[in-house]
């Protein structure tokens, strides 16, 4: 028997995957369409019976919204580089990997997206094929929920569930109040800061953290969501020497009619800004790369509706993206999780051994 034939005699090595939502492949309504429609039939994301969501979903939402919501893309795509989402998630993986190269560490980092391209199936194929053995789950999504972190775990386990031979398996439910990803979002902020100037607090101006909302029956089941996004909003206030009522947490993106987790981003910007507020900054702290939900909702359709109300003076603060100390948060994330497993790779020389070993015991 010779080395390559033994399926089990090969360099077992560990990864991290880092897990985002996802993104469309282009800002066409065709593509967005497609993308849609995979991510509101997840039963995690819209919990309401599948067979009357499926009349509302593809007779009213897909022929309405696809067409709409391309637009809105096309108005946040980066000419060359394509999804923002895309390109900061890759970069982070990429950077990511660099940190334990660097490092003397050899590790299998990659990216994979619960709706779209890479899929998770064919990010993990793709692990396994390169000797994976050891995997930890390191999603995108700072504060935990059933709607994104729950629903990215379960495609996890429902490919594994596939495979005769499972690597070990780690998940990193949460780090909502990690010391090193709120340190991050504070340099952010200062960053900004120092260039654009600081809010002057004492004459009203306010800093806004927008999270991505949920429906409020969500929270009403035992979601942890808004509670980790209050305390994330509360710690980086501290981090940045603020007090409550300088700082305010709100919750965007609501869909439906339904009441959703309160107060709404847009309401409060439009109510600041009648009640004479004069400058308001806006940092997503949930939404670790810019996306079509920063870069347009935030940054564009916010600006517009503090401005038309009365305000002056509107500062969007970018997402963590390639923020060096956002990168160095996630490889300390990822090293709190890793600890205990290899972090290198069997020489050939061990290898050797190994299956010599192996075919004396078959003599």
């Amino acid at each position: 028997m010779t080395l390559n034939q033994n399926p089990h005699l090969r360099a077992s090595k560990t990864a991290v995957l880092l897990l985002n939502l996802g993104t469309p492949s282009a800002p066409t309504p065709k593509a967005v369409k497609s993308y849609l429609k995979e991510f509101l039939s997840d039963p995690r994301v819209v919990e309401i019976p599948r067979f009357i969501w499926w009349f509302i979903l593809n007779g009213i939402i897909l022929p309405i919204r696809s067409g709409a919501s391309a637009k809105k893309y096309a108005s946040i795509w980066l000419p060359q580089l394509g999804s923002p989402l895309m390109h900061y998630s890759r970069l982070q993986a990429k950077e990511l990997n660099e940190i334990f190269a660097n490092e003397g560490h050899t590790v299998l980092v990659d990216l994979a997206m619960r709706y779209g391209k890479p899929s998770t199936q064919e990010v993990l194929e793709g692990l396994k094929a390169e000797g994976m053995e050891r995997l930890l789950l390191l999603p995108l999504y700072p504060q935990y929920s059933a709607t994104t972190t729950a629903s990215s775990f379960d495609e996890v386990f429902r490919v594994l569930s596939t495979w005769r031979d499972q690597p070990e398996l780690r998940l990193v439910k949460h780090y909502h109040d990690n010391p090193a990803y709120i340190a991050a979002l504070r340099d952010q902020v200062l960053s900004s800061w120092d260039k654009d100037g600081r809010p002057d607090f004492s004459r009203g101006d306010k800093l806004v953290f927008s999270f991505h909302g949920l429906p409020k029956r969500n929270l009403m089941k035992g979601d942890p969501y808004h509670c980790e996004c209050l305390k994330t909003g509360r710690l980086l206030g501290e981090s940045l020497g603020l007090e409550p009522g300088q700082y305010i947490v709100t919750f965007q993106s609501r869909f439906g009619k339904a009441e959703w987790l309160k107060p709404y981003t847009a309401a409060t910007i439009e109510k600041l800004a009648k009640e004479g507020c004069q400058r308001l900054d806006i940092f997503c702290p949930g939404f670790p790369a810019d996306c079509l939900e920063t870069l347009e909702e935030i940054a564009m359709e916010a600006r517009e509706t503090f401005l038309e109300h009365g305000g002056k003076d509107y500062r969007y603060i970018p997402c963590l993206n390639s923020n060096p100390h956002w990168i160095k948060a996630l490889s300390d994330i990822a090293y709190q999780h890793l600890l205990g497993w290899s972090l290198g790779t069997e020489s050939s020389e061990g290898l050797a051994k190994r299956n010599e070993r192996a075919e004396l015991a078959q003599r």
